[in-house]
C-alpha cells in the first residue's frame, strides 16, 4: 500500500473494497428485514475468532476480513428500529465528513496546521451561542469529547472566575466549594467534581418534583443551607433535557436565584439543547440565554455522527485564562497571523479531533430548517407512541402528562402481573420484566429500546427516539414486540 514504491493500484483496490463493505453495511442499517444486532455473549465471541495481535503482518484480504466480521457484529446503530441511546441514526452528509475528517488527519490546535476547520469552529459556535440567545453570537466555546467533557470546563471555568489563584495554588488555597444539580442530572457533574479536586461530597442533589425537574425553593433552601456551614456555593448545573425523563428544568427561576446568590449558572443541554432548533420546541429552554455556560451535543438530538460536544460560556477570554499554559514550542507568538485562530491555549486537551466539520457540513446541507424538520418529527413520534400507550391494556405510564422531549418511560405488565395487587411481590415480579424483554430482544436482534430504575421505581422502559429514520410503523412494531416478548412472563 502507499506509500510504497508502486502501490497506487493495490491501494486504490484495497480502499474502494474497504469501501464496497462500508456502504453494504449503509444499506443493510436502513434495512428494516436486517437485524440490529447479531447478538453473542462475549465469550462466544472471543472464542469464535483469532483476535490477538501478532508479529507478523496478515495479507490484505485478511485485513478485509477483519473489516466485514468486525461489521457483521456492530449495533446497527443507525437502524430506524435501534432506540437503545440518546445517539442514533446514520446521517450521510456527516458520514461523508467524518471521512474527509480522517483523510485529512489533522489537529485542532492551532491554525497553522487546521486552517479551515478552526475557521468552522469559530463560526459554527459563534452560530450555536446566537441559538442560545447571546447577543452576536458573543462569547466563547470549544468541542469538547463528549458532555462529561464539556460539564467538566464548565465547572472548571466556575471555579477559575470565582477563585482565579486555584490554577497556581490548587485547592488549598480556596474555601470548601460546592456545586448545586438536580437528582435526576447526568452523573458527569459528580465525576467533573471528584476530577477537579472538588469531591462529590461537595455536589449537593436537589429534589425534583414528579416530572423531573429541579424545585427551585428546595435549590434557595439549599444554598442558604450551605452558606451558614460556611461553604462557598460556586456552581448550579440546571438540566435542560435529562437522561431518562427528559426534563427541563425551570431555567428563569434557576438564573433569578443564581443572579441572587452570585453563581454561576451552567446549563447541561447535552440532550436538550438541539431543540433550540425548533421554533414549536425551543421554549422548553426559556431562560437559557442567562446561562454563564451552555453543554450542546448535537451527535445526540441532531443526529450529527459520535462525537460532537460544544461547551458554549457567555464570557469571552475566561476559557483562555482558566486553561492556557503558554507553551512557546507550539503557540509562538510572533507567528504571521492573527493568534486568536490557535485555539488549542483554551483547552484541556493538547491533541483534539476535528469534530466541527460534521456538524458543520450537516448544516450547510439541512439548513437549520432541516435539523428542525427532523427534531420535530422525532418529537412528533414520541407523542404517538405515548398517545398509543397510554390507555393500552398491559401499559403504565412512569410519570402522567405527555413527554417533554422523546423520552417516554413506562412499564410493561404481563398478563400474569394484571390483576395482581399492588404488593411487594408484584414489585418484585416487575422489576425484572424489562430485563428478561430487552435480553431476549437482543437475541433475535429485532430492536433495541433500554432499561433502568429510579429512585423508588422498579426496572422500567425508556424508549427515546433522536433517528429521523424512524416511522409510525416503527414504534407499532416495538408495541407489539414488546408484548410478543413479554407475553409469559
Amino acid at each position: 500500500l502507499l506509500p510504497a514504491c508502486d502501490g497506487e493500484i493495490t491501494t486504490m483496490s484495497f480502499l474502494q473494497d474497504v469501501v464496497d463493505i462500508l456502504l453494504q453495511y449503509v444499506v443493510k442499517s436502513f434495512d428494516r428485514s436486517t437485524k440490529v444486532i447479531d447478538f453473542h455473549y462475549p465469550n462466544e465471541l472471543l472464542q469464535e475468532y483469532n483476535w490477538e495481535l501478532a508479529d507478523q503482518p496478515q495479507t490484505l484480504e485478511e485485513i478485509l476480513l477483519n473489516c466485514r466480521t468486525t461489521l457483521k457484529y456492530a449495533i446497527k446503530t443507525g437502524h430506524p428500529r435501534y432506540f437503545n441511546q440518546l445517539s442514533t441514526g446514520l446521517d450521510m452528509v456527516g458520514l461523508a465528513a467524518d471521512w474527509l475528517t480522517s483523510a485529512a488527519n489533522t489537529n485542532m490546535f492551532t491554525y497553522e496546521i487546521a486552517p479551515v476547520f478552526v475557521l468552522l469552529e469559530y463560526v459554527t459556535l459563534r452560530k450555536m451561542r446566537e441559538m442560545v440567545g447571546w447577543p452576536g453570537g458573543c462569547g466563547d466555546g470549544i468541542f469538547s469529547p463528549g458532555g462529561a467533557i464539556s460539564n467538566m470546563y464548565a465547572m472548571l471555568i466556575a471555579r477559575f472566575k470565582m477563585f482565579p489563584e486555584v490554577k497556581e495554588k490548587g485547592m488549598a488555597a480556596i474555601p470548601r466549594l460546592v456545586a448545586f444539580t438536580s437528582e435526576h442530572s447526568h452523573f458527569s457533574v459528580k465525576k467533573g467534581a471528584a476530577a477537579l479536586g472538588i469531591g462529590t461530597d461537595s455536589v449537593i442533589l436537589i429534589r425534583c418534583d414528579e416530572r423531573g425537574k429541579m424545585i427551585p425553593s428546595d435549590l434557595e433552601r439549599r444554598i442558604l443551607e450551605a452558606k451558614q456551614k460556611g461553604f462557598v456555593p460556586f456552581l448550579v448545573s440546571a438540566t435542560a433535557g435529562t437522561t431518562v425523563y427528559g426534563a427541563f428544568d425551570p431555567l428563569i427561576a434557576i438564573a433569578d436565584i443564581c443572579k441572587k446568590y452570585k453563581i454561576w449558572m451552567h446549563v447541561d443541554g447535552a440532550w436538550g439543547g438541539g431543540l433550540l432548533m425548533s421554533r414549536k420546541h425551543k421554549w422548553k429552554l426559556n431562560g437559557v440565554e442567562r446561562a454563564n455556560s451552555v453543554t450542546w451535543n448535537p451527535h445526540k438530538m441532531m443526529g450529527v455522527p459520535l462525537q460532537c460536544s460544544a461547551l458554549l460560556v457567555r464570557e469571552e477570554g475566561l476559557m483562555q485564562s482558566c486553561n492556557q499554559m503558554h507553551a512557546s514550542y507550539l503557540f509562538q507568538q510572533d507567528k504571521h497571523y492573527d493568534l486568536s485562530y490557535d485555539t488549542g491555549d483554551k483547552a484541556l486537551q493538547c491533541g483534539r479531533h476535528v469534530d466541527v466539520f460534521k456538524l458543520w457540513l450537516m448544516w450547510r446541507a439541512k439548513g437549520t430548517t432541516g435539523f428542525e424538520a427532523q427534531i420535530d418529527k422525532c418529537l412528533e413520534l414520541a407523542e404517538y407512541l405515548y398517545n398509543k400507550i397510554k390507555n393500552r391494556e398491559g401499559y403504565e405510564m412512569v410519570f402522567d402528562g405527555k413527554p417533554q422531549h422523546t423520552n417516554v418511560c413506562f412499564w410493561y405488565i404481563p398478563p400474569s402481573l394484571r390483576s395482581m395487587e399492588d404488593n411487594e411481590e408484584r414489585t418484585s415480579r416487575l422489576m425484572k420484566v424489562a430485563p428478561v424483554i430487552k435480553a431476549r430482544m437482543m437475541e433475535y436482534g429485532t430492536t433495541m429500546v433500554s432499561y433502568q430504575p429510579l429512585g423508588d421505581k422498579v426496572n422500567f422502559f425508556r424508549m427515546v427516539i433522536s433517528n429521523p429514520a424512524a416511522t409510525h410503523q416503527d414504534i407499532d412494531f416495538l408495541i407489539d414486540e414488546i408484548e410478543r416478548l413479554g407475553q409469559d412472563l
